[in-house]
């Protein structure tokens, strides 16, 4: 029997949100149902509730897919609270085993919007019914309940105006942020030591790894590798041999695990000027790479 999961994603490369989640379900050998609903498929809202076999597979989604803010195991939505609280308690079976001596705390945030601390407190309060008996842990708690409203995209806005004039409420239990989306940080095109006109971003570069599935046994062939883009997110080091406007990188220990090899018509593209700016020199672990 499938449990349902609730998604919470960034609000980029929207397109590419279905394929990769596809591809990482591919990739581990899990199948994922998605909303019979098309509205509830729509990329323009950050939420998505999935089915899903186990929670290890809402895990391994959470790890790998760059997309992913948050994933939780799903209570309730509702136009309002009161249709979250009347659906919540529908389900009590799945959070009355946390109820009798369970750390907690709650996570109350929006999209498109800040939430000011006193309806927080008063979002909280709300759920008193679920009456858990553990003690509130703001640091380190057994379970974290979370509570997302999403607001329309509008102009700026003061602080507090339209507070509460939200469309939808989410409500579950988060079970993990995910972890994959800081990588786009240390791939930052920016972080390079040397980069070109057409050096693909961090983020869309670990989207297109993840499309090609790689991880330990795979080969990843770019045959349009310029300054190294793809290879920076597949490898963790790299030997390079540059001959006749050719660029190989030979992986000794993988980021995503898989064997990569690139090559471009352009040998300038990786040879660039000056010791320091070849393209395997950009890579994180350049100081442990060796040139053959």
């Amino acid at each position: 029997m499938l449990t349902e999961y609730l998604l919470v994603f960034a609000q980029v490369h929207e397109d590419f949100r279905i394929p990769e989640l596809q591809s990482i379900a591919e990739l581990h050998g899990f199948e994922i149902k998605f909303p019979d609903n098309p509205e509830d498929r729509k990329t323009a809202r950050p939420f998505m509730v999935l089915g899903l076999e186990s929670e290890e597979h809402a895990k391994l989604l959470a790890r790998r897919c760059v997309l992913i803010k948050y994933v939780c195991e799903f209570y309730a939505r509702g136009r309002t609270y009161e249709e979250v609280h009347e659906r919540n308690q529908m389900r009590a079976p799945q959070w009355q085993k946390y109820v009798d001596d369970t750390s907690f705390k709650f996570l109350v945030t929006a999209f498109n919007h800040t939430i000011p601390q006193w309806r927080q407190r008063d979002v909280v309060e709300s759920f008193s019914y679920m009456d858990f008996q553990g003690k509130i842990d703001m640091k380190n708690p057994d379970i974290t309940l979370a509570c997302f409203e999403e607001y329309k995209h509008g102009t700026t806005r003061p602080k507090d105006e339209g507070d509460g004039d939200f469309e939808e409420v989410w409500f579950g239990r988060l079970i993990e942020t995910g972890s994959a989306r800081p990588l786009a940080k240390k791939f930052d095109v920016k972080k390079r030591v040397y980069y070109g006109n057409t050096s693909m971003e961090a983020e869309m570069s670990l989207l297109m790894a993840n499309q090609t599935l790689a991880a330990p046994g795979k080969l990843v062939y770019d045959p349009f590798a310029g300054t190294g883009s793809m290879a920076y997110v597949c490898n963790e080091n790299l030997s390079v041999i540059v001959k006749h406007a050719y660029l190989r990188f030979r992986q000794t220990v993988a980021h995503f695990g898989a064997f990569f090899i690139g090559s471009d018509i352009d040998g300038r593209q990786m040879r660039g000027k000056g010791h320091d700016s070849k393209a395997f020199r950009n890579h994180p672990s350049r100081h442990a790479v060796r040139r053959r």
